[in-house]
């Protein structure tokens, strides 16, 4: 994804001619699509720029997120026409997404969500209307960054025959990162779909795309996966 390459430094890419990745990671015929934390703490309750959005949801992602969740609809639209299960991953109501991150006295007030009505407050973990979990799907509720860690989540999968997983959602450095790493560890193919995640800093979504594809998975765009997906429904 050519995204990446403005963090680029020219050792890195004389680095890369040597010793980066070469060619495409292949995919399994069994996969799974994973959708990561697209809930309103993430994305806020209206589509705003980010320094608009941070003043009501101070962990949110402004409008790239909107535009990740926007292709996210199309993606979960055409795993479900090729009949691949969506499996959803959100906070435990309670565990705002940034649970780990604490100043020197434990004190979250800076990130605090008291300021908004009780009616938007309830919102925080809900996932978002547009991407809507349908009757019957998983949804897995986490306390880690990880929707592996402490959850039942890989049992699932291998109770299903699952042999690829299909990473989107936020944040591209944390949640979904952690994840994809965790999906490798266990022997999974890994695919991540780049345009469909998103993360409060462009330097750290590019940059863990990029380091994602050289290390665990197939970074792709939309288009790609949703290619991938149809050629599952027609064999």
């Amino acid at each position: 994804m050519a995204g990446w390459d403005a963090f680029l430094t020219g050792q890195d890419r004389e680095h890369l001619a040597v010793w980066g990745r070469q060619g495409h990671e292949s995919l399994g015929r069994r996969p799974a699509l994973l959708v990561i934390d697209l809930f309103y703490s993430a994305l806020g309750h209206e589509r705003k720029p980010l320094l608009e959005s941070i003043r009501d949801w101070p962990m949110s992602c402004g409008l790239e997120g909107w535009a990740a969740v926007d292709r996210t609809v199309e993606l979960i639209a055409g795993a479900r026409a090729a009949r691949v299960p969506v499996i959803y991953a959100r906070a435990l109501p309670g565990f705002p997404s940034d649970w780990f991150r604490r100043d020197d006295r434990g004190d979250r007030r800076n990130r605090s969500l008291d300021h908004l009505p009780a009616e938007l407050r309830a919102l925080a973990n809900e996932i978002v209307a547009e991407v809507a979990p349908r009757p019957g799907d998983l949804v897995i509720e986490k306390t880690c960054a990880s929707m592996f860690a402490g959850t039942p989540l890989l049992h699932h999968l291998r109770a299903i025959g699952t042999d690829t997983v299909v990473v989107c959602g936020e944040s591209t450095s944390g949640c979904v990162r952690a994840t994809v790493v965790d999906a490798a560890t266990y022997r999974y193919r890994v695919g991540v779909v780049g345009d469909c995640c998103f993360d409060r800093t462009q330097a750290s979504h590019w940059i863990n795309l990029f380091d994602m594809h050289q290390k665990y998975a197939e970074v792709m765009e939309l288009p790609a996966a949703l290619g991938y997906f149809s050629a599952l429904a027609t064999d």
